[in-house]
């Protein structure tokens, strides 16, 4: 009778249901070992169940001339999943196409901007092109994507340093995971570089045990991080790793990212210790600027610029600890040795660093162990012309900015006649000197949050002009 079929059919409707959940977490635990779907066996339990589905479809329309209802479970588990699939092949080749072809038009369009040149846009001259640059800076905020790996353990990684010596390292990372920017993407397909995260700061801090000198733990942790991210994901297979950066101003950070050959070689490595004859490579390395944010800020006398009749009544300075020999030479030759070329091992308590910087006309920038210097930027925020004393050290953006323009750069040999050089250097030469540390100041800022043309975006520019392959 009709209640009869009406159960049958009902009875019918419930054994299609159950089967279909049994089909589901049995092809799970078949794919995965685990009922609960992983990024990779989520995507492929999906096809083969769906496929299932299109026969029970199938199957309940003979059955059923209403079969929806039979079929509305299974579906709906789909619907409030969160699996995407991944795009055909033919897809992601469409879409890397798409990238490139993007970067030629953005090479074409600099290169054409550096033949026209416009010296309106080049303030105390302190780019070595700025039609190139301008029209560079913005077509990196066009187009530039940047995918962060989200893999690894908070303390070592996503984190970093922001209130030391090493603050350029933590406030990048800080700004690049959670600052309100536009050059992060969550699609690592759309990605032009890939950052990882990690933190050669506090790797030292957690990792390497005080006084041993054995940089193993750290190596072998990057080791680590790359053998995940590179079996983990595509993207660093596909150039070993030449599309992909880090960042640290950690003096070890070079020895550190031996930890991978591909890294060492191949990546782009952020660093302060920029040296040419330890491996940096100005050619796909980025040299970033030291920094050093005291309780995470600008010493309050450097926060605002020098009012432009400041008195300036000493020639140059320096205070400083004993490291290296760039040190020792201008040591041996004027420590304590003259009233207005004024040089310290230790500055005398009655005097602070940053008001004996306001009341210098150059202020002396000399390597330490290694080749960066916090000085150099808080020379600039002085307005007191930084006088770089170094081998090898690649300066920071030098790929745009033209370091001629607001600073002197001294051999190490010359040190013996520093007094006499800086005393020789022209009124309207220093002049030209003060404009141009007025300008470039603001590419040597660290933000809360980043501003256009800041340290961070200069340190993004450089990125870009590596993934671009081009030089300005």
């Amino acid at each position: 009778d009709g209640g009869g079929l009406l159960y049958t059919s009902l009875g019918v409707l419930c054994c299609v249901l159950v089967l279909s959940v049994i089909a589901v977490v049995s092809i799970r635990f078949s794919v995965s070992g685990s009922p609960f779907p992983s990024s990779v066996s989520s995507v492929n339990s999906a096809a083969i169940t769906i496929a299932e589905l299109q026969k029970k479809v199938i199957a309940a329309t003979l059955a059923n001339p209403n079969p929806s209802r039979a079929i509305a479970s299974d579906l709906s588990y789909y619907r409030n999943s969160s699996f995407t699939p991944i795009p055909r092949k033919s897809t992601l080749v469409r879409k890397d196409d798409k990238i490139e072809e993007g970067l030629a038009r953005a090479r074409a369009a600099i290169r054409k901007a550096a033949v026209a040149g416009n010296l309106s846009m080049n303030p105390g001259g302190i780019y070595r092109n700025a039609g190139a640059f301008y029209q560079s800076y913005k077509e990196m905020e066009r187009k530039l994507k940047v995918y962060v790996y989200e893999d690894g353990d908070f303390i070592l990684v996503h984190n970093g340093p922001c209130k030391d010596i090493y603050a350029s390292e933590g406030r990048f990372i800080s700004e690049m995971e959670y600052g309100n920017n536009k050059f992060r993407t969550r699609d690592p397909h759309s990605a032009h570089v890939y950052f990882m995260p990690f933190s050669v700061a506090w790797m030292v801090k957690f990792l390497y045990v005080p006084l041993s000198y054995n940089l193993a733990p750290l190596k072998q942790y990057v080791s680590d991080y790359v053998r995940l991210i590179s079996t983990k994901y595509p993207f660093w297979n596909r150039t070993h790793g030449a599309d992909h950066f880090m960042l640290s101003c950690h003096d070890w950070a070079p020895v550190t990212s031996k930890g991978n050959d591909f890294l060492y070689n191949t990546s782009i490595r952020v660093l302060c210790n920029a040296n040419s004859s330890e491996g940096f490579n100005p050619q796909k390395d980025v040299s970033l600027p030291e920094i050093y944010l005291y309780n995470g800020v600008v010493s309050p006398k450097l926060q605002s610029p020098p009012p432009a009749n400041i008195s300036r009544p000493y020639l140059g300075f320096f205070a400083g600890g004993l490291h290296g020999h760039v040190r020792e030479t201008l040591f041996d030759h004027w420590k304590e040795k003259d009233s207005q070329l004024r040089v310290y091992q230790q500055l005398p308590k009655d005097m602070d660093y940053p008001s004996e910087m306001l009341h210098s006309v150059f202020c002396l920038c000399p390597s330490g162990y290694e080749v960066a210097s916090p000085r150099v930027v808080e020379a600039i925020y002085a307005e007191c012309v930084p006088v770089m004393l170094s081998d090898h050290y690649v300066f920071p953006f030098s790929d745009v900015l033209n370091w001629e323009a607001f600073s002197l750069q001294v051999n190490i040999s010359d040190i013996p006649r520093l007094k006499d050089i800086l005393l020789a250097v022209p009124d309207d030469k220093y002049m030209k000197l003060k404009e141009g540390m007025r300008a470039v100041r603001k590419h040597f800022e660290l933000n809360r949050p980043a501003r256009r043309f800041d340290m961070f975006h200069m340190i993004l520019h450089s990125i870009w002009l590596r993934r671009l392959n081009l030089r300005l």
